[in-house]
């Protein structure tokens, strides 16, 4: 054989070298995978050194086969993978533009390929178009399928960002509270109910309470919000224990349950009536939703079986009257005698409580704490190896006092410290809350915190009075119902006979009141007490049980028809108006013989003068003559139910003791009987006729006249009903060439606020103590030389008649 040359060698290795290139470029036609592959714009994986650009690593320079493909590049749909579709739905647009990018790259990788056949590349595109049209139908099927689920994702994700910023904005408008760091929880249900800041109760009572641990004797006019500034607290440190309790389980295991034990008593409030009772108990079950904290109201007036009940779910707070808490108790009731877990002890309204028939239960109630320092003689056994709270979690026992006044002596904190202040000890010479206070356990280092004015009274209360005989109180009380009866009302009286008699006469005028007083069972309050809450200008006539803690909104007017016997009581009266910031007005009826009381009431709260509420005499005349007709049909019902109640109760007697009942009665005694009843609902019917005829027209004052409205002077009532009037035309109400039916306004007759009327043309009397029971006298002398004239005037007549007599 010839040897081979060199280059011929040369020649052959490449030929052969040829060959394989193109058996490998064949084998990539037949095998479409890795055409797919190699069709796709690879970047270089090496950089040129060439170029200096830093980015040039990532863009590629396609002298090199092999290199990565950026994430941005990748498309799913040439790789065969099924990726989950996007949360939120991607737009057309969008999409396009990236096609189009993928296109210009793929371009411009394609120059930098080495040259293929023209057969061969011709092949490849029409395959590729071919899988591509195949992949882009199953993406779109795809895609139609999971953008709805998308845009529902992402529906709910714009809601919970709305709803992050509105918490925000929540949080950022009760900023105020922030300052007394309170529980996250706590927060939350404060921003719930709309508390944008802390009363100066609160302001004052809660960090004493709720961070430093001490007792709170504390003072605030009405409705200043002192259940919160003791509630609280209350629930701060329940949730605190807790927290610690929850820490503990981690670390220690179960030994630490004892830290915050569940299913103890531990928070005893003590209100003075029913209804302040149930509304503490609503206010706490409030602020307490979300925390798992149960709150139970335990009052007199309502099954006790059910309150044992409720009992039996073993409450952390209760909230209760004296009366039957200590009924409870006397009874054995377990959850109520087991107070060596109490942490708590809150006495609210505390000048009420020491009143005659309050004091003793409470004093019994009160006995029964165990004693905040250590483990006395009068524990009893149970109390002193009490396994249920640990000493650990048993801190020093809180005691709360809040009243509306408060009168302490100055060395009051020194007698605490000494302990001067025993129950053996006569109340003489003590202030009532100051025994209350040493009783209940309080430390010396509490919190005083008074927050009353010289005047005691709200800020924003107006105070008023009218000057009228006893007989006429009637009348100027439906002249302030009927004239202003703009918004809620409530008429005060010490007497429920009083009470009876006021709201039969203002029924029998056609206007609906609700009344409350002692007697009644406590399902019928509730009942008057939700139907005053449902009416926007409802009335309430009630005795001085409503006159502590109901917290009512919407109440513009208090009227005292009877004054009360206490400044104390006519400050709670007068505040169930002008309560958290809004204002009111109260307006006292005031007789010849309730002057001196009156003034001295006024001395009492600093005040020298008084505003007298605006009366327009010109009414009167009117609104007596409709109280003359009602008295009158007041008197025909008052003695026929008399009548019937009697009759009933003879027959009730003669049926339990199985009497038949017999009329001796004559004949011509029924005929009288028969023609009295007769003659009676004769006369009933035609005075109530003549009232409604009076009703049906509006009350209008005597002068008044229907086409002069202005002919007998304008007052303060029909010029406000003129301003109104001319408010509605300049507003556009009266709308040119449409015939709109508008509210019917009866000119001479508006019911305007009394507060409103009474900043309009009330003026200031000065009232001296002096002068007013010089006044008193001087009314009473007057009387009495009528009296004395009248009685000599009779003598003197009956002489006369005695000689007449004799003559004959």
């Amino acid at each position: 054989m010839a040897a081979v040359s060199p280059p011929q060698q040369q020649e052959q290795e490449s030929a052969s070298l040829s060959k394989k290139r193109k058996q490998k470029r064949k084998r990539r036609v037949h095998d479409p995978e890795l055409e797919r592959l190699d069709s796709l714009p690879w970047n270089s994986s090496l950089r040129d050194k060439e170029e200096d650009d830093t980015f040039s690593l990532f863009i590629g320079s396609g002298d090199l086969d092999g290199g990565f493909l950026s994430l941005e590049e990748i498309d799913e749909a040439n790789y065969g993978l099924d990726v989950p579709g996007p949360k939120k739905k991607v737009s057309d647009k969008k999409s396009k533009s990236k096609k189009e990018k993928l296109k210009e790259v793929t371009k411009g990788s394609a120059e930098d390929v080495e040259a293929e056949p023209a057969d061969e590349m011709a092949e490849e595109k029409n395959a590729k178009a071919k899988k591509k049209k195949k992949k882009n139908k199953k993406r779109k099927a795809k895609t139609a399928q999971q953008g709805e689920e998308s845009t529902v994702v992402s529906d709910g994700k714009d809601d919970e960002e709305e709803e992050m910023l509105e918490e925000a904005e929540a949080y950022s408008e009760f900023y105020a509270w922030n300052e007394l760091r309170l529980h996250p929880l706590l927060m939350k249900s404060i921003s719930r109910l709309g508390f944008k800041e802390p009363t100066p109760i609160q302001r004052a009572c809660i960090p004493a309470a709720a961070h430093q641990g001490k007792d709170v004797i504390g003072a605030a006019e009405t409705g200043s919000g002192k259940t919160l500034a003791f509630g609280l607290p209350i629930l701060q440190r329940l949730l605190e224990e807790r927290e610690k309790a929850a820490n503990m389980i981690q670390e220690k295991g179960e030994e630490a349950e004892k830290f915050a034990p569940k299913g103890v008593l531990r928070a005893l409030i003590i209100t003075p009536t029913r209804e302040l009772a149930l509304q503490v108990t609503d206010h706490l079950k409030e602020v307490s939703k979300g925390i798992n904290v149960r709150v139970v109201p335990i009052v007199g007036g309502m099954s006790a079986e059910k309150q044992e009940r409720l009992l039996k779910t073993r409450p952390e707070i209760i909230v209760g009257t004296p009366g039957r808490l200590w009924e409870l108790i006397s009874e054995g009731e377990k959850h109520l005698v087991e107070l060596h877990s109490l942490s708590f002890f809150v006495l609210d309204e505390a000048d009420r409580m020491v009143e005659a028939g309050h004091f003793r239960e409470l004093q019994s109630i009160i006995e029964m704490l165990p004693m905040t320092t250590g483990v006395t003689k009068g524990q009893s056994q149970n109390t002193q190896n009490c396994v249920t709270v640990s000493s650990l979690s048993r801190k020093k026992r809180q005691t709360f006092v809040f009243s509306a006044t408060l009168a302490l002596s100055a060395d009051f904190r020194k007698k605490l410290k000494r302990g001067s202040l025993k129950s053996k000890q006569p109340a003489e010479g003590l202030n009532s809350i100051e025994i209350l206070s040493e009783r209940a356990g309080m430390r010396p280092n509490a919190a005083i915190i008074d927050l009353t004015n010289a005047s005691i009274l709200a800020k924003n209360l107006e105070e008023s009075f009218i000057e009228c005989r006893e007989e006429d109180k009637d009348s100027y009380l439906y002249y302030i119902l009927s004239i202003h009866g703009e918004g809620r009302t409530i008429v005060f009286c010490t007497s429920i006979a009083a009470l009876r008699h006021i709201s039969s006469l203002l029924r029998i005028l056609g206007i609906n009141v609700s009344t409350l007083h002692a007697q009644m069972q406590q399902r019928a309050r509730l009942k008057a007490i939700d139907r005053f809450r449902a009416n926007e200008h409802g009335i309430l006539v009630a005795t001085d049980v409503a006159a502590r803690g109901l917290d009512i909104p919407g109440v513009r007017t208090v009227v005292h028809y009877q004054l009360p016997h206490s400044a104390e009581v006519y400050v709670h009266r007068s505040g169930r108006t002008a309560r958290a910031s809004s204002d009111g007005c109260s307006i006292a009826l005031i007789s010849p013989n309730d002057s001196s009381k009156f003034a001295s009431l006024c001395k009492s709260f600093a005040k020298e003068s008084i505003k007298q509420f605006p009366l327009e005499n010109s009414y009167l005349p009117e609104v007596m003559k409709r109280l003359s007709l009602a008295r009158q049909i007041d008197k025909i019902l008052r003695k026929d139910s008399q009548e019937r109640a009697n009759k009933s109760w003879l027959e009730r007697s003669a049926e339990s003791l199985e009497l038949v009942m017999e009329n001796y009665d004559s004949e011509e005694e029924r005929v009288n009987n028969f023609k009295q009843k007769k003659a009676s609902s004769n006369q009933l019917k035609k005075l109530q006729q003549e009232l409604n005829l009076l009703l049906s027209r509006p009350l209008r004052p005597k002068s008044f006249s229907h086409r002069y409205p202005a002919a007998a002077g304008v007052t303060h009532l029909i010029q406000h009903q003129f301003e109104e009037l001319a408010k509605q035309n300049v507003g556009g109400n009266l709308v040119s060439g449409e015939n709109k039916r508008r509210k019917l306004m009866v000119i001479g007759q508006d019911c305007m606020e009394p507060l409103q009327a009474l900043r309009n043309a009330g003026h200031e009397v000065h009232m001296d103590v002096k002068e007013m029971a010089e006044k008193r006298r001087n009314v009473e002398s007057l009387r009495r030389k009528r009296k004395e004239e009248k009685k000599r005037l009779r003598d003197q007549r009956r002489k006369q008649k005695k000689k007449l007599e004799g003559r004959q």
